[in-house]
């Protein structure tokens, strides 16, 4: 048996355990999704950038959340079509690059919900007034195809139950003030609804709070579940898969739900498209 000699810098991923049968098929999948959402939020940004009428907060705000898509997206899928098709025992990565990915990771959930939060606000307005890690030799194989926080703990030997405490109390608090804003503000929108009773007002609320309401409960659904697998060690490919769909669902439907049900934006597209031919 060969000795083989590793930097402490160099990490071992996981990765997605894809047999070799599927490897170019799962390549495949993930590369046409990765395609689509740069192709379908960046065509989104040059549209509302190009059109002047769209110039517009309420925009503006898709605009940011499609930037952030496509930053998300970037940070992870091309490393996880990478390793898909690379060996296990080959897939390594040094440990700035993986501190590196963690932050824009998590960067990218918490700039979604930000954006989430503030469009809440918009839709209210609208409707209501016109650190590092020492390393150790006990592990050194991240547990996820990607980097992230809670990851880059496990590979410590020390008690890092203060990491722990601060990761999970900042997720959550990120998510309660998240909740609390985004439901504060469709409850004051349901309060004016009913006390104004006015048949065109209600049908504008639902158009323009249908489309905010189902993004954020898909970003809040896939967050929750990851925090909540990485508590449990016999669901790691659960978890694997978890991680993956955060970065990839989002920014697959929210290009298509604020591009398509959109009527200003739909317009928009329809008049491109009429040009041309």
């Amino acid at each position: 048996m060969e000795n083989e000699t590793l930097n402490l810098d160099i990490l071992q991923l996981e990765g997605l355990q894809v047999s070799p049968i599927y490897s170019i098929a799962a390549f495949i999948f993930l590369l046409t999704i990765y395609i689509f959402i740069m192709v379908s939020n960046i065509s989104l940004v040059v549209l509302i950038l190009k059109e002047r009428t769209l110039h517009q907060p309420m925009y503006l705000l898709f605009c940011n959340m499609s930037i952030n898509d496509v930053f998300g997206a970037t940070t992870v899928v091309p490393r996880i079509l990478k390793d898909v098709l690379t060996p296990m025992a080959h897939r390594y990565i040094h440990y700035y690059e993986c501190v590196i990915q963690a932050f824009c990771a998590h960067f990218h959930g918490g700039t979604s919900h930000t954006v989430l939060i503030i469009m809440a606000f918009d839709r209210y307005m609208a409707i209501c007034n016109p650190l590092r890690v020492r390393l150790s030799r006990c592990r050194r194989t991240i547990s996820n195809p990607f980097c992230d926080n809670a990851s880059l703990f496990k590979l410590s030997c020390e008690n890092v139950l203060i990491n722990h405490v601060y990761g999970l109390g900042s997720a959550m608090a990120t998510m309660a003030c998240s909740l609390c804003s985004v439901t504060i503000t469709y409850l004051r929108i349901a309060m004016v609804c009913l006390s104004r009773k006015n048949q065109a007002l209600n049908s504008k609320a639902l158009q323009t709070c249908a489309t905010h309401l189902a993004v954020y409960i898909i970003l809040l659904l896939s967050g929750n579940i990851i925090i909540i697998l990485h508590r449990f060690e016999n669901l790691s490919d659960h978890r694997k898969l978890a991680s993956i769909l955060f970065h990839v669902v989002p920014p697959s439907l929210n290009a298509i739900i604020y591009g398509l049900q959109i009527k200003a934006v739909r317009e928009k597209i329809t008049v491109i498209f009429t040009r041309k031919k």
